[in-house]
């Protein structure tokens, strides 16, 4: 792409602005600045696709408002269909969109263990990266399907961690956890 967007210029490319699905986690993220770099580019930024879209749009639709906009991006391809809502000001807000999602699940999560049994996991590296990757990998097959489940063997203190998700509407059907024998 580096060899694309010079010839296109008729410029060396040293700098860059990176767009990236919304579902990458950020194994995928650093995997992405890393081939950047080989290529001999410097990443400035690295934005989420439906942010992208989002401020495509509002570039169109700016110069006829200086009022707030929400923008609902769909992005479908590759086993997805992401569905993201923006609210673009004057200052705008480009960390918006998936990782957002990935963490208030993980939050939602963490505190309803807490409340559950009295544990604060919150501060397990490990453990958070299980609840994360299960998270994550949820969100991806509710993309595609009515239900899925994350089931987490000892996520804390022993304890098993399941719970099912619902889409679209993302609604929690059910929280159950026991201690392992």
């Amino acid at each position: 792409m580096k060899g694309v967007a010079q010839t296109f210029l008729g410029l060396t490319v040293g700098k860059a602005v990176i767009t990236v699905p919304a579902y990458f986690n950020d194994s995928q993220r650093q995997s992405t600045k890393d081939a950047a770099k080989i290529a001999g580019l410097e990443v400035l930024h690295m934005i989420n696709e439906p942010t992208t879209a989002a401020i495509a749009h509002v570039l169109d639709e700016r110069a006829n408002t200086d009022d707030k906009m929400n923008v609902l991006v769909f992005e479908r391809g590759g086993g997805t269909f992401d569905a993201s809502l923006l609210t673009i000001d004057e200052g705008g807000d480009t960390h918006l969109g998936s990782e957002n999602f990935d963490n208030r699940m993980v939050n939602l999560y963490v505190q309803e263990f807490k409340r559950k049994h009295k544990e604060d996991l919150s501060g397990n590296r490990k453990a958070l990266a299980r609840l994360r990757v299960h998270c994550e990998r949820a969100k991806r097959i509710i993309s595609t399907a009515i239900l899925t489940t994350i089931d987490i063997d000892r996520l804390f203190n022993g304890v098993i961690f399941s719970t099912k998700l619902l889409a679209p509407s993302l609604k929690r059907l059910t929280w159950t956890c026991s201690r392992s024998a």
